[in-house]
């Protein structure tokens, strides 16, 4: 039986661990991501001998990850599927990658279907390209970050550290009461969004999160956080900055990239949850991988 309990800092060790064996670059599969977001989609872990497994949501919405880890994993798989039947509930793994659907098929086979929504897809960018911005297609981010260096010549960026967290977070602050007051969805809600923030940058040094900022005028204008997911892969949680600053967003993103991940190959974005305005932003950096990630409903 699986013993699923509330993330806690401490269960960082033992996580990182498990995923040390992950078949993928999906930005769930990082520690930090699952625990800063833990209260907002009712996360919770369970260590299985030698694997981890994350449970989502609450009541009938529940979902888990594919076990990670090191063993036999099958049994891994069906320990998953005992659970499901304990809660009452059909066993829906998110984000299942190619590489996940294989494994899954080879010892279930034509046990699982597979549904696919563009909008939980991650993308996932070249560093080098990133930081580089070479060639026509980044014409408009060079332009927009050209323009923003002639209209702020005192600009500059550094590393996030504890002392100047308090900034961000005021920053972010000013973000959501503009995003409030422009916004005409009374549904609006930045709350959940801005939780994880906070407990991003409470617990920005034990999570090992990596974090850069612009400022003008020495005031911060723009800020940018994530963290490592593998050797090769970089995972951006946050990155905020004001719409009325041309060239804000694209600038802390090249430094960022340029002053902080060089050691990486590639850059995961995360998804665009379907939201227009992100689905844009997200494809005007072309991504160099888009990776498809299904919802696995188990039928057996």
């Amino acid at each position: 039986m699986l013993d699923f309990k509330i993330p806690e800092i401490v269960d960082k060790q033992w996580v990182d661990e498990c995923l040390k064996n992950v078949h993928s670059m999906n930005c769930e599969y990082a520690f930090g991501n699952v625990f800063i977001w833990r209260t907002a989609y009712s996360a919770r872990i369970c260590k299985y001998k030698d694997f981890f497994i994350c449970r989502w949501g609450r009541g009938k919405d529940i979902s888990y990850c594919v076990p990670i880890g090191k063993g036999d994993y099958k049994d891994a798989v069906e320990q998953v599927i005992l659970d499901a039947e304990n809660q009452g509930v059909a066993l829906k793994f998110y984000g299942v990658t190619e590489n996940y659907k294989k494994i899954l098929d080879k010892y279930f086979p034509g046990k699982f279907t597979y549904e696919y929504d563009d909008a939980y897809n991650d993308y996932i960018y070249s560093v080098p390209k990133m930081a580089e911005l070479r060639g026509k297609k980044y014409h408009g981010k060079r332009n927009h970050i050209t323009n923003f260096k002639k209209n702020n010549p005192d600009w500059s960026f550094e590393k996030i550290s504890k002392d100047n967290i308090d900034e961000c977070i005021a920053l972010h602050t000013d973000w959501i009461k503009n995003k409030e007051q422009e916004s005409t969805d009374e549904d609006s809600d930045y709350s959940l969004e801005f939780e994880a923030v906070l407990t991003a940058f409470e617990y920005f040094d034990a999570l090992d999160l990596t974090g850069g900022l612009i400022r003008i005028n020495g005031k911060v204008i723009a800020y940018t956080l994530g963290e490592r997911q593998s050797d090769k892969v970089f995972i951006t949680h946050f990155e905020k900055a004001p719409a009325d600053v041309q060239g804000a967003y694209p600038i802390i993103n090249q430094e960022f990239t340029k002053n902080c991940l060089m050691e990486y190959e590639y850059v995961n974005r995360e998804e665009d949850l379907g939201l227009e305005g992100l689905r844009k932003a997200k494809q005007s950096y072309y991504p160099e991988i888009f990776l498809e990630k299904s919802i696995a409903t188990y039928n057996g």
